[in-house]
């Protein structure tokens, strides 16, 4: 009986100093400056060692950082767009252009400039901000106009077997509508991207975007 209180003393002596350790460590977190900006979700995901051990566990992500390298370089492009989405129309308009994408990061990050004309559509003026996420292994896709001087809602996603599909929630006609893009035919000098809007979660896609592009020989 003895021995058996003294091993209970040993452990509540351990809880005590481990308990002490821990408050310490909080009120110092508590007191130091907000971490750095950039590191925004440093604090939402597990340690190292324990992310390390869970991604082994799953069996490691693919890393995908350079699977935006095809769109580097000078375009030409065709597009074709959907004058009403989700009204059942089939008018389409089409416009011919150019776009350059410039890697940064050492292509985790990337840059395209686009620029069409057309007789309907006009001049457009676009860009594309691409940036790879190395804790989650996908892709951020960010659009602006110069109409509109803004980026909108990241589009995110993944490449799978050649295929990248990338996803976002929009307000469209006072509804919140799913939005997919999707890059095809990749590994050639004419790859294919789609928009497609989808009224119902996914079952069902319309597409309303079409952009095909020829590579431009340096």
């Amino acid at each position: 009986m003895t021995k058996t209180l003294k091993i209970f003393s040993i452990l509540a002596g351990l809880f005590v100093v481990f308990f002490l350790a821990q408050s310490s460590r909080v009120a110092a977190h508590a007191a130091a400056e907000p971490p750095d900006r950039a590191q925004p979700a440093q604090y939402l995901i597990s340690p190292p060692a324990m992310l390390a051990a869970v991604q082994n566990s799953a069996g490691a992500p693919r890393d995908g950082s350079h699977d935006f390298d095809f769109e580097i370089g000078s375009w030409k492009i065709h597009l074709k767009k959907l004058v009403h989405p989700l009204t059942g129309s089939t008018t389409w308009v089409e416009a011919d252009g150019t776009s350059v994408t410039r890697k940064v990061w050492d292509g985790r990050s990337q840059l395209e400039e686009f620029e069409t004309d057309g007789p309907v559509l006009g001049h457009i003026e676009g860009m594309t901000l691409r940036l790879y996420n190395p804790e989650a292994h996908q892709w951020n896709l960010n659009w602006a106009t110069s109409k509109t001087g803004a980026f909108g809602v990241p589009t995110i996603g993944e490449f799978k077997n050649g295929r990248g599909e990338f996803y976002d929630y929009e307000p469209i006609n006072d509804r919140m509508i799913l939005v997919r893009f999707l890059w095809t035919n990749t590994t050639t000098d004419t790859p294919h991207f789609e928009q497609s809007f989808s009224e119902d979660g996914g079952k069902t896609w319309e597409v309303n975007w079409i952009t095909d592009q020829t590579r431009v020989k340096e």
